[in-house]
């Protein structure tokens, strides 16, 4: 447990930090939406840009461990949206449940704690987490988002009122920053490319900025006064934080070891690195995109919130057994 603490507490910090600043009148109320676009539209696509203009594909080809990681986030993501979408919840906002289910919080805690769990060879198969996280369950999210809000209002805007869905989703999906900037910068290293110095470290210091960012809108959120809305009610919305959270923090690392073990063989180091990565608990992303897309974030804001705290325990159990 104290391996992970030091990992965790930042982030506690973070979040305080802007509940903070909503609470004692430093950040007025408009501050959650314009931080959450600040991260969407320009630090988050920096960074994505980052990871995958500097990604070395034949170093991360790691078909193991693609299967057992992408495969028990993409699974756990499905079945999410699936049972929710039985229940009679929206495609979007399904979407961002199997989110709060599948998208680990791999970018600001894998490093550090495979860094320490498993020394510098975890580095590589972390990376290809990050990027399967950020980029190949995002963008999935993404496109059920569009397609979901598309169906609920198909005229959607007065250029596409008469298109079909496919293309209307099509085009918000080209216009995305969020899935542009990584399909562009993984064009540099195919094409042999190089970025200059002085973009790569503009590159860095705003993409730098989405973590901490997100964290404090985060806790913008939360010091919100918020009205009782209908629908399933506190003992509702408990119930379904705790089967995401169970979902997140239980059946994505057990299916992530499952596979890796006894489908794919992986090694040792893969396997574990696999396992550690699915047990991180919930990262931003899901909140990013129920801001973004203005969908309702108070389920998203608690699953982040408890799986973070309970994966203090959880994450630090599975350590101690190794």
């Amino acid at each position: 447990m104290l391996s992970t603490l030091p990992v965790v507490l930042p982030i506690f910090a973070l979040v305080f930090a802007g509940w903070l600043a909503r609470r004692i009148g430093v950040l007025g109320a408009a501050a959650t939406t314009e931080l959450n676009r600040f991260v969407v539209f320009l630090a988050l696509p920096a960074l994505l840009f980052d990871v995958t203009a500097h990604a070395h594909w034949a170093a991360l080809w790691k078909p193991g461990f693609i299967g057992a990681f992408g495969l028990s986030s993409l699974a756990v993501f499905a079945f999410t949206v699936l049972i929710r979408c039985g229940a009679g919840r929206p495609l979007a906002d399904a979407a961002l449940d199997g989110l709060n289910a599948g998208y680990a919080n791999t970018g600001f805690m894998g490093f550090p704690l495979a860094l320490v769990a498993f020394g510098p060879e975890a580095l590589a198969p972390t990376t290809v987490a990050v990027i399967l996280t950020v980029c190949a369950v995002f963008a999935v999210a993404i496109v059920l988002i569009e397609t979901g809000l598309r169906r609920a209002d198909p005229a959607g805007g007065q250029g596409e009122r008469r298109l079909p869905i496919w293309l209307a989703v099509g085009r918000s999906l080209v216009r995305n920053p969020l899935l542009v900037a990584p399909a562009l910068g993984a064009l540099v290293p195919s094409l042999g490319l190089a970025v200059p110095g002085s973009v790569e470290t503009f590159l860095k210091l705003l993409g730098g900025a989405a973590s901490p960012c997100a964290l404090v809108a985060l806790g913008l959120f939360l010091a919100q006064k918020r009205r009782n809305r209908g629908g399933p009610g506190r003992d509702g919305h408990a119930r379904i934080a705790a089967l995401l959270v169970g979902l997140k923090l239980a059946a994505h690392p057990l299916l992530a070891y499952g596979l890796g073990r006894y489908v794919f063989g992986l090694p040792p180091l893969l396997l574990h690195t696999a396992v550690l990565m699915a047990a991180l608990p919930t990262g931003t992303g899901p909140f990013m995109l129920a801001e973004f897309y203005r969908r309702e974030a108070d389920l998203t804001a608690t699953v982040v919130l408890v799986s973070t705290v309970l994966a203090v325990v959880t994450v630090s159990g599975y350590l101690a057994t190794l």
